[in-house]
């Protein structure tokens, strides 16, 4: 806990929001780890490291500015996305996926998707692609957004304030949440092996 604790309250609020702007729209958004990033911020909240008050506002509208950047990128790079060559920080099979999850469950991806890393970064950026109407767009990821930073932040600070020595167990919670915001990938994984 230490370590990690230190180094979030190195990078201070700059570094919450830049974390949860960058995964919302960029590519190399797909390697941060949003949901353990806000829910530890909420558990140092809870003990007065961080202030709520300034976290949830602004930690949703960055969600929410950055899941917009992503959506205007889509639209400005169009279908070359599918055909672009992998890199270091883009795989095609990123896109794949999120395309896959965008065709079971509609509009309703850009809130979904908050949920479910990789995807996260992924789809405001093939709503553009897909042309997605822009106030459709914006409504399904301001209720994303909020619902997400909401929902994660609130996570840690309630468990903080009701848990007595919660952190000494953060590393474990960590990977509680990362196992839980992966499970759909095994889940689709798995269904896909039945179907076979």
């Amino acid at each position: 806990m230490e370590y990690v604790s230190e180094v979030i309250i190195g990078f201070g609020y700059l570094g919450i929001f830049g974390a949860v702007f960058a995964e919302s729209g960029f590519f190399l958004g797909a390697f941060l780890p949003g949901d353990t990033l806000l829910f530890t911020v909420g558990l140092l909240a809870s003990q007065d490291y961080f202030d709520m008050k300034i976290l949830l506002p602004l930690a949703a509208l960055c969600a929410i500015l950055g899941d917009n950047f992503g959506y205007y990128f889509g639209r400005k790079v169009g279908p070359k996305i599918f055909t672009r060559e992998d890199s270091f920080l883009f795989r095609r099979s990123h896109v794949q996926k999120t395309k896959a999850f965008y065709d079971r469950h509609g509009k309703k991806t850009i809130i979904l998707a908050r949920f479910v890393p990789i995807i996260r970064t992924f789809a405001p950026i093939l709503a553009g692609v897909g042309g997605m109407e822009y106030k459709t767009f914006f409504l399904f990821n301001v209720i994303g957004g909020v619902g997400w930073t909401a929902s994660m932040l609130l996570a840690g600070y309630i468990l903080g304030n009701f848990i007595p020595g919660l952190e000494r167990y953060l590393e474990w919670i960590i990977l509680g949440i990362i196992a839980l915001s992966v499970s759909p990938f095994f889940i689709e994984w798995w269904r896909s092996r039945r179907t076979k």
